[in-house]
């Protein structure tokens, strides 16, 4: 196992840069007090003992961590209070400092800390005294020997505290300088708890010195008394972190997030420096190194523990422990300081009695401070908790894993990849679409029942595995259940999708050699793209099923989705008859949409779309029947209703002076009739309407079918007059070059562009290239779905002549047409012009 180490640090040794300047600050000020003050030492007796109880003053301390750095908050602001009162200036300085160097030398810190405390003592002390220096001399014990001995003292305390932040902030940063800052109101207020206490015992021994006795009595029962509670609140700081820890574990142990609830309170709890856990790899399971540091928010995969400590913990699956405080049995701790280890506890997680991997804290904070026997049983605790926990996480992925895998191929099942497919569908990247491809396999009935069954799993293996080395890295390669097998991926249009599906379905046709047999198996494909062939995971898996059962009787065995394939399903079964008796007894309606002119906003035309309202079911979705229209063969007289409607009330139209232009939408069916061009010549002579009031609006799919038959059917219609209208531009795979090739008059942008131009730039690129390009072919730009004024602005702005949508109207019957249109309609100011403008009606 690779060992990574934690990253550079600011070094210690700057610490230096601060302690010289201290030092030198506490030269100067004992040298100004030597010469102003006299005498400025003497009462050495007296010095001695307020050395002494200063020393044991300074034993007890609390301690405030603050990132890596412990701040200890000491006692001896109480000595030093009566010290200022009763010694000299230099003997006070000398009583301080000696007593900080004893207690720095019992604590053994590291020597740039051991001469910045003891340069800070002497430095702070000193000011004090200079400040003492500066005030009245102090006469009795009365309130103004109270504020002086107070200010001096504050002195001396500030100074400390602000000598502290700096050298923090030079080691480990500003931001760890301004954190002690703010974390120093509790220290703070101490002080000056500590200065009141002094001025009591300062009182008291001036007024009976004999008082020291009693003092002396109650300073040891404070003590005692201090040690019980610190102890009983440490327990109890200790419990309520393991319940917390505990609920912790509890509440992430399923959701990922277990070893970043584990860790950093684990490191909390031990107050350590690091809290590593180790997990070797386990089947498909990796190897887990992960470390919460102290002055890190996350997790680093840094392990600072020495190797053999981890091994030897799991191959004992016995805790270890190096350390001041722990006996060296193994002479590990020479090994350890080598890797700039304090202490450390490494602990096994059991399960059972296999140790599954290792909880580790490393550096308890604080020079002075260690891990002790005491904080084993605690952290044995926790690690008990996290092993059961980290156990039934993997349980639980295990079985997630299982819930969402094939067991044969091992791939993805169908419920991964609908809830895989369901998140892409959210994404809408322009340019690209969300392809399914399902790849059904052909003659496995025949192999199970010739072969067995064990055959027919040899050969589903085999076809994953080809699918899975051949699919593109971004795919997603998954089992749908049975034979089948599903490829989701995003590509750029629905012909990438078609390549990609032919050139997977020629690898996976390779021979497939088992034992001495040797089989061909072949692949029916069925294709759908999103946002085209639906808007959801559901139905898109529905209709690639519909594709690819008809990807069976289709040559090349490739086949793309379309509505027609749809009313296969029981409900459109069920809309044929119910069509059929429709269309004979006039039930189909015909609605009209205005066409206005975007810059006058000007009538210029109707599009007339059929509508039909069933007796049971209600208004039935137009792609629903014309659908069921196309695969009963009922599309040829579904058109001729909506064109022989659209031409009476285009002959009747009341408004002689403005002349109704009618669209008719057409579909592929229609354009492989070559006899349809004759018909609609013998329709318009028999409503007596010109040809070029006529507009014919094809899809792109009806135009792309592969064949020259749409285009020879639209020659012949452009030969009559009537216009054409290439329909839904820009949702297909018609480029802007084909546009040459086409006989058509018009193009309508799809109105999935039109609407997506105010908050899209992509969306907007596109019309304005379309209109752009359009225009330079001479054809008219009509705009679909213009719903606000902001996106008719837009149009004005590029330049597009004609537009359609609900912020005109919506599809109206005739009588409210007319309606509409005369409600609408002005007059036009300048009184030459013949057509009325219309105004826009929401």
């Amino acid at each position: 196992m690779v060992e990574h180490r934690p990253r550079s640090r600011r070094s210690t040794e700057n610490a230096w840069l601060v302690s010289g300047p201290i030092a030198l600050i506490a030269v100067l000020c004992s040298t100004v007090l030597a010469l102003a003050e006299r005498p400025s030492v003497g009462q050495w007796p007296a010095t001695l003992v307020m050395t002494a109880v200063m020393v044991a003053a300074a034993l007890p301390v609390i301690n405030i961590v603050v990132r890596r750095q412990a701040l200890g908050v000491l006692l001896t602001e109480i000595p030093l209070v009566v010290a200022f009162y009763l010694l000299p200036p230099l003997s006070v300085v000398f009583a301080y400092t000696l007593a900080t160097l004893i207690v720095q030398i019992r604590r053994r810190l590291a020597p740039v800390k051991f001469w910045f405390n003891v340069a800070l003592a002497a430095a702070a002390t000193a000011l004090a005294e200079m400040t003492l220096l500066a005030l009245p001399e102090p006469v009795g014990v009365g309130p103004q020997t109270w504020a002086i001995l107070f200010l001096a003292t504050s002195v001396h305390t500030l100074v400390t505290l602000t000598a502290v932040a700096v050298v923090i902030g030079v080691v480990q940063g500003w931001q760890a300088g301004w954190q002690l800052i703010r974390t120093s109101p509790p220290a703070l207020l101490a002080g000056v708890i500590q200065v009141a206490a002094g001025l009591l015992i300062l009182i008291t021994l001036v007024t009976n010195r004999w008082a020291v006795v009693l003092l002396a009595a109650i300073a040891l029962a404070l003590m005692l008394v201090y040690r019980s509670y610190t102890q009983f609140l440490r327990q109890h700081r200790t419990l309520a972190d393991l319940y917390d820890l505990t609920g912790a574990i509890t509440e992430t142990g399923h959701d990922g997030t277990l070893v970043d609830a584990l860790l950093g309170r684990v490191r909390t709890l031990m107050q350590a420096e690091y809290a590593t856990l180790w997990l070797p790899a386990q089947g498909r399971h990796p190897e887990v190194l992960l470390t919460a540091r102290e002055d890190n928010s996350g997790l680093l995969d840094i392990a600072v523990t020495p190797a053999d400590l981890r091994e030897q913990a799991v191959r004992t699956a016995q805790t270890v422990t190096v350390g001041p405080r722990f006996r060296d049995e193994a002479g590990q701790r020479a090994t350890v300081r080598v890797e700039r280890v304090k202490d450390a506890i490494v602990l096994p997680l059991r399960v059972g009695s296999v140790a599954m991997g290792t909880l580790e804290v490393v550096n308890r904070l604080g020079d002075a401070n260690n891990f002790t026997p005491e904080d084993v049983p605690v952290l044995e605790t926790v690690a008990a908790h996290a092993a059961v926990a980290l156990e039934n996480s993997r349980l639980v992925d295990r079985l997630r894993h299982d819930a969402y895998h094939d067991a044969l191929t091992k791939l993805p099942n169908r419920r991964r990849i609908t809830a895989a497919l369901d998140e892409s569908v959210k994404i809408r990247a322009p340019g690209e679409v969300v392809a399914v491809l399902l790849f059904d396999v052909d003659g496995l009935r025949q192999v199970n029942e010739t072969l067995g069954h064990a055959a027919g799993d040899k050969v589903l293996a085999e076809v994953a595995g080809r699918l899975r080395a051949c699919a593109p890295s971004a795919a997603l390669v998954g089992r749908a259940g049975g034979d089948e097998f599903l490829v989701t991926l995003r590509l750029a249009n629905v012909d990438e999708a078609v390549e990609l599906a032919a050139s997977l379905r020629e690898q996976i046709r390779d021979e497939m050699v088992f034992d001495l047999l040797t089989l061909d198996v072949d692949t029916a494909v069925g294709i759908v793209v999103h946002p085209e062939h639906g808007s959801d995971a559901a139905t898109l898996l529905q209709r690639v099923d519909l594709a690819a059962t008809a990807a069976k009787s289709v040559p090349g065995s490739v086949q793309v989705f379309n509505p027609a394939l749809e009313s296969g399903t029981l409900h459109r079964l069920g809309l044929a008859e119910d069509l059929r008796r429709a269309l004979d007894e006039g039930q189909v309606q015909v609605y009209f949409q205005p066409k206005v002119t975007l810059r006058d906003r000007r009538l210029v035309g109707v599009e007339c779309l059929a509508r039909w309202e069933h007796h049971a079911h209600g208004q039935v979705a137009p792609a629903d029947f014309v659908a069921v229209a196309e695969h009963t063969g009922q599309i040829g007289r579904l058109t001729e209703v909506v064109l022989r409607e659209g031409l009476r009330r285009s002959r009747d139209w009341v408004y002689s002076e403005q002349p109704l232009a009618v669209s008719v939408n057409i579909s592929a069916r229609t354009l492989t009739d070559r006899d349809f061009p004759d018909r609609v010549r013998e329709l318009l002579t028999e409503y007596g309407v010109p040809p070029h009031r006529l507009t014919f609006e094809i899809r792109e799919s009806g135009v792309l079918d592969g064949t020259d038959q749409p285009i020879s059917t639209l020659r012949r219609l452009r030969e009559l007059g009537v216009r054409l209208s290439l329909d839904d531009f820009g949702t297909g795979a018609t480029s802007l070059a084909y546009l040459r090739r086409l006989p058509v008059h018009e193009v309508k942008v799809d109105s999935s562009f039109v609407q997506g131009m105010a908050t899209d730039p992509g969306d907007l690129a596109i019309v304005n290239a379309v209109v752009t390009l359009s225009q330079q072919f001479g054809l008219t730009v009509v705009a679909e779905g213009v719903e606000s004024e902001l996106t008719l602005e837009l149009l004005q702005d590029i330049g597009c002549e004609i537009g359609q949508g609900f912020l005109f109207s919506r599809p109206l019957p005739y009588e409210r047409l007319a309606a509409w249109f005369s409600a609408q309609a002005e007059p036009d100011s300048a009184g030459n012009v013949d057509l009325p403008r219309l105004r826009a009606v929401p």
